[in-house]
Formats: structure tokens, sequence, C-alpha cells
């Protein structure tokens, strides 16, 4: 099942002699437990991509398509409902709440969207994840693979149908980069979440089912085998 797609999306920025096409013509597609990476270097439009696929940022032309339904031309606020139904981030920066434990940081999710996992589900992403024992600890009392575990966590816990992540595992050593991206790569293919990552690391590609190239904005599929 077709999850998302993008029809001859482009994104230029300024005008004139100061224009910029930051994205290029671009057709994308990705399917239900489909696990993507884009790879490139930085400043060649991978974030632009991203940002665009997460409703953050409108193209200057073609069509995102999420589980059906266009989403383009959509005003903001009915953009930061689909955003919030059916999208999960992970960023770089686990961009948790200093203040709160990690259970707190799941349950102020309540707070703002309903059809969130239930108890059970919870428990078990906690056990998935390898977090159960950590729920009741602040994020500066974790290590940097821990937090982005607990980001996981948050992304998942909302039942999104696609899941970001940019640069998830850049402040990670190799190990904990593996360890994340073996954590992502299960739990697409047991939750049937879609998940896209953008990274400029190479060595975690094959993790994923597809790689594409982004290169001065123009987005190609990676032809070579990809080893799960």
């Amino acid at each position: 099942m077709t999850v998302l797609q993008l029809k001859d999306v482009e994104k230029t920025f300024g005008s004139g002699r100061k224009k910029v096409e930051a994205l290029k013509k671009t057709n994308f597609s990705a399917e239900r437990g489909e696990f993507t990476a884009i790879i490139g270097p930085s400043g060649s439009g991978k974030s632009t991509l991203l940002t665009i696929i997460g409703g953050l940022l409108t193209p200057s032309d073609g069509s995102v398509n999420v589980n059906g339904e266009n989403v383009t031309n959509l005003k903001e606020k009915e953009r930061s409902h689909i955003r919030l139904r059916e999208i999960g981030f992970i960023l770089q920066a686990s961009n948790l709440v200093p203040f709160l434990t990690v259970a707190d940081q799941l349950r102020l999710l309540d707070k703002v969207k309903k059809g969130n996992m239930n108890k059970e589900q919870l428990e078990e992403l906690y056990n998935d994840l390898g977090i159960a024992d950590l729920r009741e600890k602040h994020p500066s009392d974790l290590s940097g693979g821990e937090r982005q575990r607990v980001a996981i966590a948050k992304a998942l816990y909302s039942n999104p149908s696609i899941i970001l992540a940019d640069e998830p595992t850049a402040s990670l050593d190799s190990d904990r980069a593996y360890e994340v991206m073996e954590l992502l790569k299960n739990e697409t293919k047991n939750k049937q979440t879609t998940t896209i990552i953008v990274t400029h690391d190479v060595r975690l590609v094959g993790y994923c089912d597809k790689v594409y190239r982004m290169v001065d904005g123009v987005l190609t599929e990676e032809k070579r085998e990809i080893n799960n």
C-alpha cells in the first residue's frame, strides 16, 4: 500500500539572480512497512525534501499525497493536523523536554492527540526499545543512544503512518548508530510504519529496503543490492 507519493515536486527559494533551486522536479513514493534512506552531501536538498514530506514546508510546484490525501495546498492548521495524526519526527538532537521524565515525555503527547498507544502497546514499545527501566529518568541521566531510543519511542507512540528521521545518528558513535538503525528497521517492520531516514553516512544504508541519492536537488534511486 502506497502511504506517501510526491509527484513533480519542486522547491525554489528567492527569485531573479538570487533564485535557488533547492529541489528540482522530484517523483517519489513509499510503501507501508518500507524503510528508505536518502543520502547525499550537506546542502544537496535532503532536508528540504524531508521538510516538504513532513508538511513543514510547501513545494513551489507539484503535489504531496499522504494516505491518498493531497496535502499540498492545505492551510497551516490543516497541515498541522495531518502532521499530528500521520507523521512522527526523529531529529539529530533527540529533542526531549529536559525537565520531564521518559514516561512524562510520552504522557505529554496524550494532551495534544487522541488515539495513541494503549498501556499494553506502550509496555511492548518500552521493551522493544530497551527503555523500560529508564521511564522515571530525565534526559540528563541518559546516554546519547538512550536519548535516541526515547526519541524513537515518542515518534512511534502516536501510531503514525510515516516516520521521518533527519540525521538521527549523527551525534552517536558507530556502535550506537548501528543500534539505532537496527531498532528503526525492526519497528518499521513490526509496526508496518513507513520510515524515511536522511543521512550522509553511507555505512547505514544496509539496513534499508531502498536507497536514494540526492545531489544538487536531484533525487535518484540507487540501483544496488541492499542487505537487510
